[in-house]
């Protein structure tokens, strides 16, 4: 078995774009059909010393499944859905497959697989699982490390090993980091192994959901309702986004945003799932909304509905990836953060984040996402790399400040290569050394993702 390394480059030139906006170009693709492949291309590179970056379906905002150093392997072709076990609840999957088709294929036996990147349509579970995605339901369900139960990875020397999360209630057997060698893998963008196989676990389908797009006058109003909604303990929302002024705008000009209105500056959409009577839930949240807001909500009821409400929730990011694309040529692009602040420090984080931008003299950014866990979005578009430059010094001044009070620089995207400079700000000297000591040992020859992470 021969799997060819291609280095035509339209080829290349078909892998060197994520969703990041940045373009590097591979020196070489692989695009394999089977583990036997995954592993051949593997020994290879360690033969010849060339570096190999994992791709999927290359949605990765931060420059994560792109390269310009030795391969580029694509595992899209690993996208075998196999074994759903319906009592047990769990499903195994190649890495190529899409979110969304794992979810579609457990909702056919009755099942849910709660994580939901956005972009689900255009993710595949490979890269879900190398950046621990999330996701709106992340509130409710967690993230994606909850729901892998096994993997197969093969690691840098070609070796293929599995790693099985034990389940256990009790364990002191030595550090609490090494227990779970399943958690060295999840999260860490490709960079110690290369996920061919994974079983997940699912839940049970909920019979009935309900979405709700609530309407505000400002975004103080709105971030106010956010918190309120978290300690509220009549309503049990899974899912609590925001979506501000100008998200608000490109949502309505998507084919299903028509009816959101014109008067809003801010908005807050939930989903609850219905466990006895839709109309108790409705009455639930009405009274707890009450005068909160002056315009009328809308009621997302039924699969069809609840697409269309995902459908206008989508269409912002993709908007902003299309307007940043425009700049590519004048070394401007997207710039978005998943920065995250415990969810009451939410409404000063963003005050902070508007000022700093207000100061810097650039556009406001595009802010939207998941506010119930305290984690929005910031979108800007720099025109050109004068205004990248600056933007960028916006971001790192917002991140500082969203550390001293308490958050993280990056919630739910990875490092990657963009966010690398900023891993300092949040991790001290040894935590670094013990990721560096980590990767030494699993990858001596340091060819697994070079430039993520570390």
């Amino acid at each position: 078995m021969t799997i060819e390394l291609l280095n035509d480059k339209s080829v290349r030139q078909s892998y060197e774009a994520d969703a990041s906006g940045v373009r590097l170009l591979p020196e070489f693709v692989a695009r394999p059909d089977s583990v036997e492949e995954v592993v051949e291309v593997m020994r290879r590179a360690r033969s010849d010393n060339l570096p190999v970056t994992c791709a999927g379906a290359q949605s990765s905002t931060t420059a994560a499944s792109i390269t310009d150093r030795g391969i580029l392997l694509s595992l899209r072709g690993l996208d075998t859905i196999s074994d759903i076990d319906e009592r047990g609840r769990t499903i195994r999957v190649g890495p190529g497959v899409f979110v969304a088709d794992v979810k579609r294929t457990a909702a056919t036996a009755g099942l849910l697989f709660a994580p939901d990147p956005t972009s689900e349509e255009e993710s595949t579970i490979g890269g879900a699982i190398a950046c621990n995605a999330s996701g709106a339901r992340t509130y409710k369900y967690g993230a994606t490390r909850r729901y892998v139960q096994a993997l197969t990875v093969v690691m840098a020397n070609g070796e293929v090993k599995e790693f099985r999360r034990p389940n256990l209630e009790k364990n002191t057997v030595g550090y609490a980091f090494a227990h779970d060698p399943i958690d060295w893998f999840i999260g860490s963008e490709g960079t110690l192994g290369i996920v061919v196989d994974a079983e997940l676990s699912l839940l049970p389908l909920p019979s009935e959901v309900i979405g709700l797009a609530l309407f505000f006058a400002t975004e103080e109003e709105a971030l106010r309702f956010v918190i309120a909604a978290r300690e509220n303990r009549d309503v049990s929302p899974r899912c609590i986004e925001y979506f501000d002024n100008l998200a608000l705008e490109i949502a309505r000009q998507s084919p299903t945003g028509s009816t959101l209105p014109a008067n809003a500056n801010g908005m807050v959409y939930v989903e609850e799932e219905v466990l006895h009577d839709a109309h108790i839930t409705l009455d639930r949240w009405a009274e707890f909304v009450g005068e909160s807001s002056e315009i009328e909500p809308l009621v997302f009821q039924g699969e069809a509905k609840l697409r269309e409400a995902r459908q206008f929730r989508h269409s912002i990011p993709a908007t902003m990836n299309e307007r940043g694309g425009r700049h590519r040529e004048a070394g401007g692009r997207k710039v978005s953060t998943d920065w995250a602040v415990p969810y009451r420090r939410l409404p000063e984080a963003i005050a902070i984040a508007r000022r700093f931008s207000r100061e810097a003299g650039v556009a406001q950014s595009v802010i939207y996402g998941h506010a119930g866990n305290g984690h929005p979005h910031q979108n800007f578009i720099a025109r050109d790399s004068a205004e990248l430059s600056t933007i960028e010094g916006v971001v790192e001044q917002t991140l500082q400040r969203v550390l001293s009070l308490g958050g993280t620089v990056a919630a739910e995207h990875g490092i990657g290569k963009i966010k690398r400079r900023w891993l300092p700000l949040q991790m001290n000297a040894l935590q670094i050394a013990m990721m560096t000591a980590v990767k030494k040992q699993l990858d001596p020859q340091h060819l697994l993702a070079p430039g993520n992470i570390l």
